[in-house]
């Protein structure tokens, strides 16, 4: 097994303990400790991405653990949040159903052997998803944050939007083919 796979399994491992010191962990301490455990298994996901990329250390077992590692990752702070009442349940499932509908796309695609790379939007997206979900790990009170909160809640959901039309938009052929 590669580093880039290792690091990937290692971000899988980091979400029990990134729940862990949200629900154990008393509050603010347990927001800020998540924020770090988040932050560095967005790293991973960064890290495992160049180096498998640099190094030629693409594999199978790459290409479909690293963004199920991802979709959990950010699947669990966003049940999180709906439970803690700090995000709207609509939204939530607004992004996961999201990546349920380009995994199945690209499902489709890899059966016919076409690969479906990233595009700009979508990546755009998962930054933003990352930013809102750190910024509403730190809890931040008073209306100037609140006003951060919710406009960075609503550009993450509005990319979400664009990037899945986008995303249907430009590989609808896969299912003539």
């Amino acid at each position: 097994m590669n580093i880039a796979n290792k690091l990937t399994i290692l971000r899988v491992f980091m979400i029990p303990f990134f729940l862990l010191v949200l629900y154990v962990v008393e509050k603010p301490w347990g927001n800020y400790a998540a924020f770090v455990v988040f932050a560095l298994a967005s790293l991973t996901d960064w890290l495992d991405g160049y180096l498998a990329r640099s190094r030629n250390l693409v594999t199978d077992f790459g290409k479909f653990m690293d963004p199920l590692a991802d979709k959990l990752l950010v699947a669990a702070a966003l049940v999180y949040f709906v439970e803690a009442g700090m995000l709207p349940a609509w939204v939530v499932i607004l992004i996961i159903s999201r990546e349920f509908v380009i995994s199945g796309f690209r499902l489709v695609a890899a059966t016919n052997g076409q690969v479906i790379a990233a595009s700009n939007s979508g990546k755009v997206k998962t930054a933003s998803t990352m930013v809102m979900i750190l910024y509403l790990l730190l809890g931040l009170e008073g209306s100037a944050f609140y006003w951060i909160g919710i406009l960075l809640v609503a550009f993450a959901t509005v990319m979400t939007l664009w990037s899945l039309v986008e995303y249907i938009w430009k590989n609808i052929k896969i299912f003539h083919a």
